[in-house]
């Protein structure tokens, strides 16, 4: 076989092996079971309470430390932040870093999909606590 076409045949083989992945959606699924390193301290959904931290109903657009009921530190409260996508995603690698102060007492999460997956998880629920 001529070696133009040993090289044709290796790309042909090669190709789809090497090629850059899709970059995937977010998984409700996978942010479900990031979920779990959130719900000794969170709740989220119609039956909600506030726990060691607040309830996470509609976090996305609400203002950091407004949740009623729960007592948040002057950090938080003061913070003058308001939650979306990027802040979320930022706070969440290193809540201390981005809220020195806060009281939420958690590593973090670095892996940027782990976060995307939380965070389609966290949006479908509303400020009640529903699914639509």
């Amino acid at each position: 076989m001529p070696i133009i076409a040993r090289i044709a045949l290796f790309a042909t083989l090669i190709a789809p092996v090497i090629a850059p992945l899709p970059s995937s959606a977010q998984d409700i699924a996978a942010g479900e079971r990031s979920w779990n390193k959130c719900r000794a301290c969170h709740q989220v959904g119609e039956t909600a309470k506030n726990l060691v931290g607040p309830q996470l109903n509609g976090l996305f657009g609400r203002p950091a430390g407004s949740v009623e009921g729960y007592s948040y530190s002057a950090a938080n409260k003061n913070s003058g932040l308001t939650w979306d996508e990027a802040v979320f995603a930022d706070y969440i690698k290193d809540p201390k870093a981005k809220i020195p102060g806060t009281k939420m007492i958690f590593a973090g999460i670095k892996n940027d999909k782990e976060i995307a997956d939380l965070t389609a998880f966290l949006k479908q629920y509303d400020k009640d606590g529903k699914k639509p």
